[in-house]
């Protein structure tokens, strides 16, 4: 056995039956040739939505669903999912190339979220659904307990304040996508009627979009 592995299985409170699908889930992107984790990521995703939706239901019985959803948002968003893979110490048991570890990928936040999503889709698939809830409302416990209404993002703001106006929705095109793979740069535009257009960059689709929208907000309240 791994002494790694039977590191992370006491981190975890839960011993793979499948180590293979395991590794599947701590191997970034870098590793061409390898399964990596991105699969599992995209499993991970929706069954961390699906439990953080039920219990958000279980827990807060008189808020509407505009209050569960707020609350959802925060608790399936990227920064409480490097919260948890920070506080179970994940990247230091990824699997990279060298030069993703030498440009800080153990530490970095869009590595971290998406390893930790992982590891959820990959308990899933390795036990069933009952036990990746009981993984999620464990090492979600603190955050659930305590989560803020979330605020309306940029993108939610520009389309209402566009809206208001009579104006059409906001148009995002991308841009250009640069990078490999496994570290892409996004760069995404906003175009607003009689009001041009911004464009930003960002790790992700969603990254750009939102400062894009900030960046038009930033304009229209100038004007």
């Amino acid at each position: 056995m791994n002494d790694q592995y039977t590191e992370l299985y006491e981190i975890l409170g839960y011993k793979f039956k499948n180590t293979d699908l395991l590794r599947e889930a701590l191997t970034h992107p870098s590793l061409e040739g390898n399964s990596n984790y991105q699969r599992l990521e995209f499993v991970g995703d929706r069954v961390l939505g699906l439990a953080i939706a039920a219990w958000m239901y279980e827990i807060h019985p008189n808020v509407d669903e505009g209050g569960l959803a707020s609350r959802h948002t925060n608790l399936v968003r990227r920064e409480a999912c490097v919260k948890v893979a920070t506080d179970l110490n994940l990247g230091k048991f990824l699997h990279m190339a060298k030069s993703s570890e030498d440009t800080g990928g153990r530490n970095r936040d869009t590595i971290l979220s998406d390893a930790c999503e992982s590891i959820i889709g990959a308990i899933y698939l390795d036990a069933n659904y009952t036990v990746a809830d009981d993984f999620i409302r464990k090492n979600w416990k603190d955050l659930a307990y305590n989560v803020k209404v979330a605020q309306r993002d940029a993108k939610t703001k520009l389309q209402e304040n566009v809206q208001s106006k009579g104006k059409t929705i906001p148009i995002y095109t991308v841009i250009d996508r640069t990078g490999p793979d496994h570290e892409p740069i996004f760069t995404i535009s906003v175009r607003v009627a009689d009001e041009g257009e911004e464009i930003a960059k960002g790790r992700s689709k969603r990254e750009a979009e939102q400062q894009a929208a900030t960046q038009m907000l930033a304009r229209l309240e100038n004007n």
